[in-house]
């Protein structure tokens, strides 16, 4: 056999991993938040958008969040507008709430273009759609600061209704107040909620690292909520990764499968854990009945 066939063979061979994958996951929901050094690229966010197409083409409802910080950052200090920050989070005045849905809605009209470019359908939406997503003031350590909010409730009808007439839903964290006020929300967070709310398989979270690391800088392929909580105790997990920890962790509580946290710098990093047996990244699940007998 010619070494030409033989790489045919192991493509084909790949395609046959895949299936069985692909009948789990078909008509099911899949949340994926796109954020991190990824989405400052054009290739990078090109390479993403070709990904969601192929999950749709296979059957797959993906519903796709996406952040913007750095290109708000970015935004903020070419105009001159001067920020702060309270425990990780931008103090957002009405000024900068204005920059943040500009931005945001440039970052949303590009990934919707590079996914209809890439052959599927999508739509960008963003959290005041149809009331998609309400949110409350958010005060950390009891400090007003400003139009950050939290997400206090979903209305998954619009989700429903493209996804239904075969459109891939692009949302941009904005959600309104009870006061029709707009609250930008951190994205992790919108994610999250949004796939705890409709009952997706999975969540993804696109990041800058290949997962959650162990104390030797090592990819944990899988972990339960109480290896989470012995990681953080013990430090291991710490900084950043903590609230994206607490998010997945809060996910697979209410109801979602599991949610994985990847490298979204990595192209293909989403196919290879939904379609491979390698997996990527680290998947956070539920506890087995072994498992929480010994905690």
């Amino acid at each position: 056999m010619t070494s030409k066939a033989q790489a045919w063979l192991e493509r084909a061979d790949i395609l046959r991993e895949a299936l069985p994958y692909m009948r789990a996951y078909s008509g099911r929901s899949i949340v994926i938040k796109f954020g991190g050094h990824a989405m400052e690229s054009q290739e990078g966010i090109d390479a993403f958008a070709e990904d969601i197409a192929l999950l749709k083409q296979v059957g797959m409802h993906p519903i796709v969040v996406h952040g913007g910080g750095p290109m708000i950052g970015q935004m903020l200090k070419r105009l001159g507008i001067k920020t702060s920050s309270v425990g990780g989070l931008r103090v957002t005045d009405e000024e900068t709430m204005q920059v943040a849905e500009m931005v945001l809605n440039q970052v949303n009209k590009n990934l919707v273009a590079s996914i209809n470019r890439a052959g599927e359908a999508a739509v960008g939406i963003s959290g005041k759609d149809a009331e998609l997503l309400r949110a409350e003031k958010l005060k950390p350590q009891g400090q007003d600061i400003g139009f950050v909010g939290q997400p206090t409730l979903v209305n998954p009808r619009i989700l429903a209704a493209l996804e239904n007439t075969g459109l891939i839903p692009v949302v941009a964290p904005i959600a309104y107040g009870l006061d029709g006020e707009s609250f930008n929300v951190n994205a992790d967070t919108f994610a999250g909620f949004i796939a705890s709310s409709i009952g997706a398989i999975r969540l993804f979270m696109l990041t800058d690292v290949e997962g959650i690391l162990d104390s030797d800088g090592q990819r944990i392929p899988t972990i339960s909520p109480q290896q989470a909580d012995q990681l953080k105790a013990s430090g291991v997990i710490s900084g950043g990764m903590i609230p994206k920890v607490d998010t997945c962790l809060s996910a697979v509580a209410q109801g979602v499968e599991a949610a994985v946290i990847l490298d979204g710098r990595v192209r293909g990093s989403i196919l290879l854990e939904l379609l491979t047996d390698m997996g990527s990244g680290t998947l956070v699940h539920q506890a087995n009945d072994a498992e929480a007998g010994a905690t």
